[in-house]
């Protein structure tokens, strides 16, 4: 399986919640079956570090996402992964007016499809604060967490 995590500019909650991601699916029965991307809607920060904010936060909490580079979305990724998971509804509503129709019911909302909550939205912490980056990180962290339990065998 294949998935890739959309935000606004893949420097903030896209990144955070692939580093989650990647983190609780390795730790889990499910280590090296799913493959995990993100990508941003717009390309304003394309080969970019995360935000150093994010960087910290996740940092915080043992995970390294200094490695990721930012990248803008793009028409292959809706061949290459097989579900498209959105932070918030403005990156859902982007990303459905470019999907080919065939594949549009693989594009979500990530705390949705993870069973976190019912049409669910990471918040973007790019204006805020430490405080900020740390609400994400509890949210995308507790997707990861539903992501391994929804793709775990029974």
């Amino acid at each position: 399986m294949k998935l890739l995590v959309v935000c606004l500019g893949n420097i903030c909650r896209s990144p955070m919640a692939e580093g989650a991601l990647r983190a609780r699916l390795g730790a889990s029965p499910l280590a090296g079956q799913v493959e995990v991307d993100s990508a941003g809607t717009g390309g304003w920060h394309a080969g970019e570090s995360p935000d150093r904010r994010a960087i910290a936060c996740a940092r915080d909490h043992g995970v390294d996402i200094g490695k990721q580079r930012a990248r803008q979305l793009s028409a292959r990724d809706f061949d290459t992964f097989d579900w498209l998971l959105c932070a918030d509804r403005a990156n859902l509503r982007d990303v459905l007016q470019i999907a080919p129709a065939t594949r549009r019911d693989r594009v979500v909302l990530l705390l949705e499809w993870a069973g976190v909550q019912a049409g669910g939205e990471v918040p973007d912490p790019y204006t805020g604060g430490p405080e900020d980056f740390q609400r994400v990180w509890r949210l995308v962290d507790s997707a990861a967490q539903a992501v391994v339990a929804r793709l775990s065998p029974e």
